[in-house]
């Protein structure tokens, strides 16, 4: 079966965190959600989810991909070390790397998005900096971004395409569509 890691910070957006690993486990993927350090974490609008595990538990395991949330939390996201370690041994091992609203920066701050597209909340990156399309989702080969809570949904399935095919996709959306 294969692993995700979603890092939560508080402040995080809740609405792509929840998005994120409702969708993922759906598809049959295990999602490992790690706390930067209590396992309760407070997200941008006063909801609290309980991680799995904190970060120090699983820094060195290996997944297939890392997604980072966004909202105000993705500045400590972007402020922990271990973060850029994970999302750069991912990247150096060939392996999806994932980042939604404001967390496309963190990919930035770690060298990850040099020289290629990408997408983010409008107002994080500078109006001229041509990597930055405006996209709800963008793919550039194993860099995988998305542009904020509204395009949580297409980002989730983008990534269930990645990982388990176009098949399992359909098969999410299809039962989205059903409810």
């Amino acid at each position: 079966m294969p692993r995700i890691l979603i890092p939560l910070a508080t402040g995080c957006e809740e609405l792509e965190a929840i998005t994120l690993i409702d969708l993922l486990r759906r598809a049959d993927i295990q999602v490992c959600v790690a706390a930067l350090s209590e396992l309760e974490v407070e997200c941008a609008h006063g909801t609290r989810l309980v991680a799995d595990t904190t970060l120090e538990q699983v820094e060195n395991d290996a997944f297939d991909m890392v997604v980072l949330p966004g909202g105000a939390g993705y500045e400590k996201l972007n402020r922990d070390e271990r973060v850029h370690r994970i999302i750069q041994r991912q990247a150096q091992a060939n392996k999806l790397v994932g980042a939604i609203c404001a967390a496309p920066k963190v990919l930035a701050d770690a060298g990850l998005l040099d020289g290629r597209k990408a997408t983010a909340y409008p107002g994080v990156f500078d109006d001229n900096d041509s990597r930055i399309t405006g996209g709800a989702v963008e793919r550039d080969d194993n860099i995988m971004t998305s542009r904020g809570p509204g395009t949580a949904i297409d980002f989730a399935l983008s990534i269930i395409e990645a990982i388990q095919g176009k098949d399992k996709r359909q098969q999410v959306e299809t039962a989205l569509a059903r409810s």
